[in-house]
């Protein structure tokens, strides 16, 4: 656990300075020019160091069909989804795996699961991702994804009156088994945590986000949810709240500084200061945002107001990949489209630093991780200048965030334990993991969804269509 990287570039406030960085027990220790070295020197001649990026919101098993779910907004998609939706926890585990290794080779060094859970072996799914995270070395915020209604109460109802069929698990079952997975798998200082995590107010009644809030209460733990990801979701809230989402969940008391919420995309300008004033965060997932057809988060909105955003990959089956640094670049450039003043647009930089240390304030994480700073976490990503996509040689983080780097990690460390080496994941084998998931796949391009084909003539008439 301790290193020294000798002659390495690090950014400063608008340069770069090359320099040692010296890792004691798993902690910047000191960053200074020719340092002693402790424990291993690392070469870092011709390499850029960065704190490690956090993959802020995903859901891991999707990885399962990416490539295959038909091109729908997100309340068909998520019925097509559920439709075809693995339920074995050994695809549990390999998706968990493949999430960890694909975040690790784009930069990120914490992932945020919003992990569906299969019903009836809930704690297995659980144990099993964790298992998954803590053998690839991953800093792993397990999110397990939690609700009290059926699907189709996530769809408007307009002028029609809808039956939904009740949820197969009572609200209180629910919270009891998050509650055991706290018990059981929540432990910070070992790189595991456990979030309270009900999937939005489409799906969730105020009773479930009131027991999360309580739980979060207790055990200290971060909250994540959807919010206002989708057009429809804005008109439900207005049905059943006769408010917008945002000033409902402000009103019960689940926004705040240990909270992050994914999308954000359909938020009005007081919804924008709501955020601002508690100090909630947002996770921008650009691609499954484009993919799904959501929208455009204002997020030069947000950042303008002081809202602490940062970056997700969404899930592998509306995005379909797990790698980092296309979201942050895609979630930056993105909108110089939706703001003509270009002086709000966001520089490589701002992305870089939205990445990490927006991604640690989310997890209530901001004084431990999230920058090059002595006395905080060594989670720490070092990224080759030398590769061909990062040549010639202009600005590193310009390259790395504008580009389309490939192969560029270096080297990885999470908690000072070096988890890439040489470009290539050292804890758990990669070959061996790419022959699983070819193996218990198959090539498939025809399967048509049952409950896309009854829902989606009420959802084409709320919404207009």
């Amino acid at each position: 656990m301790h290193f020294t990287i000798k002659n390495v570039l690090i950014p400063t406030d608008d340069a770069y300075a090359t320099t040692d960085v010296q890792v004691v027990e798993g902690i910047i220790s000191a960053i200074a020019p020719d340092l002693d070295v402790v424990g291993t020197a690392i070469n870092g001649e011709h390499k850029l160091l960065l704190p490690g990026f956090f993959n802020a919101h995903t859901h891991s098993s999707e990885m399962w069909q990416r490539g295959i779910m038909s091109i729908l907004p997100l309340e068909l998609w998520l019925a097509e989804l559920y439709d075809f939706a693995p339920l074995d926890t050994e695809k549990v585990y390999l998706s968990a795996l493949g999430t960890a290794v694909e975040t690790l080779l784009s930069g990120g060094t914490s992932v945020v699961d919003h992990l569906v859970l299969i019903p009836g072996q809930e704690l297995e799914t659980i144990a099993t991702a964790v298992r998954a995270y803590q053998e690839v070395g991953i800093r792993a915020f397990v999110a397990p994804l939690i609700q009290d209604e059926s699907l189709t109460a996530g769809i408007p109802s307009g002028e029609s009156e809808q039956n939904h069929q009740p949820y197969f698990r009572s609200m209180a079952d629910t919270l009891a088994i998050i509650e055991e997975a706290v018990r059981q798998f929540h432990r910070p200082e070992e790189g595991v945590s456990i979030l309270v995590a009900p999937t939005g107010i489409q799906l969730c009644s105020d009773a479930l986000f009131s027991g999360c809030i309580e739980l979060s209460d207790r055990y200290n733990l971060c909250r994540h949810s959807h919010l206002l990801e989708t057009k429809a979701q804005e008109k439900l809230a207005q049905e059943k709240y006769g408010c917008s989402a945002v000033e409902h969940l402000k009103r019960i008391g689940y926004l705040g500084d240990r909270t992050s919420l994914a999308h954000c995309v359909w938020l009005n300008d007081t919804d924008i200061e709501i955020l601002a004033a508690t100090q909630s965060t947002v996770v921008h997932n650009p691609l499954s945002n484009l993919r799904l057809g959501s929208g455009i988060a204002p997020i030069l909105k947000y950042r303008q107001a002081g809202v602490n955003v940062t970056f997700g990959c969404d899930g592998a089956s509306s995005n379909d990949s797990q790698d980092l640094l296309e979201a942050i670049k895609i979630g930056s450039i993105l909108h110089n489209v939706t703001d003509i003043d270009y002086q709000y647009w966001i520089t490589p930089r701002q992305s870089v630093e939205m990445a990490a240390l927006g991604g640690a304030k989310g997890l209530n994480m901001g004084d431990k991780l999230g920058s090059l700073t002595v006395g905080k976490q060594a989670d720490l990503v070092l990224y080759n200048l030398t590769s061909l996509s990062l040549l010639p040689r202009t600005d590193p983080i310009g390259l790395l965030v504008l580009g389309r780097p490939t192969n560029a990690v270096d080297s990885a460390w999470v908690n000072g334990k070096q988890v890439v080496v040489d470009g290539k994941i050292t804890t758990t084998n990669v070959d061996e993991l790419r022959q699983e998931l070819f193996n218990r796949s198959q090539w498939d391009t025809q399967r048509k969804s049952q409950t896309v084909a009854e829902i989606e003539a009420h959802y084409r008439t709320v919404m207009g269509l």
